[in-house]
């Protein structure tokens, strides 16, 4: 008989941020009050389901949106170092809709190549890394479900590349809003299915959800 596992793979809640910063891998950025309140949403979501694992980012905003999930299960919440943000030059900088970022010369070297992407971390070493990361919750929930606690684009790229879509997009068309789930269903060690939800649609921001259009001085992409 086969075995049914089924991981579901979490965007962190929203981020204290007054400055715009994309803050990509740095340390010291942690949940908002608000951000707070979806990570509680969502373990209130996922409190009747057969949780066995739970697995974090080790970034500071990815543990704490998990934490609540681990506790209503009475699990410790584990780290994998495969789930965390993506690489990205400009981090530690603004870069978004309305900073003049993509007219200023020195940043041009890093945008000529889309398809890599030449500013970051190449899609390609996103989905390795991720679908490792999504096995190995799999083994260790195995005939259960396990939670994975990551970040936008390395989210959307590994859905992207089960679905069999280009890697390549345009980042506002992600579906992947904050404290989203994402949720990869194994038969045995075969994804069989891909599910997407927003168990905390109504707390997020209306232009942060997917889809939305930019704002000037609030579509900034901010680390994720």
């Amino acid at each position: 008989m086969s075995d049914i596992t089924v991981v579901h793979v979490m965007r962190h809640g929203e981020v204290e941020n007054p400055d715009g910063i994309l803050y990509g891998r740095l340390p010291g950025y942690h949940l908002s009050e608000l951000g707070r309140r979806m990570a509680e949403r969502v373990a209130d979501h996922l409190a009747s389901r057969d949780i066995t694992h739970v697995v974090s980012s080790p970034l500071e905003r990815a543990r704490e949106t998990a934490t609540p999930i681990a506790k209503s299960h009475g699990l410790d919440l584990a780290t994998d170092g495969r789930l965390v943000e993506a690489e990205n030059v400009f981090q530690g900088k603004t870069f978004g809709v309305g900073d003049g970022a993509l007219r200023r010369p020195e940043n041009w070297k890093h945008l000529v190549n889309p398809f890599k992407p030449s500013w970051g971390e190449p899609y390609l070493e996103q989905v390795v890394r991720m679908m490792g990361a999504l096995d190995a919750a799999k083994d260790a929930a195995r005939g259960h479900e396990a939670v994975c606690v990551s970040h936008q684009l390395p989210i959307w790229i590994v859905r992207s590349f089960v679905e069999r879509r280009r890697l390549w997009h345009d980042p506002r068309k992600r579906q992947c809003t904050l404290a989203s789930l994402t949720t990869f269903t194994y038969q045995d060690d075969r994804i069989v299915s891909v599910g997407y939800t927003e168990p905390a649609r109504d707390l997020v921001p209306a232009h942060l959800l997917a889809g939305a259009k930019p704002v000037k001085g609030q579509g900034k992409a901010f680390g994720a």
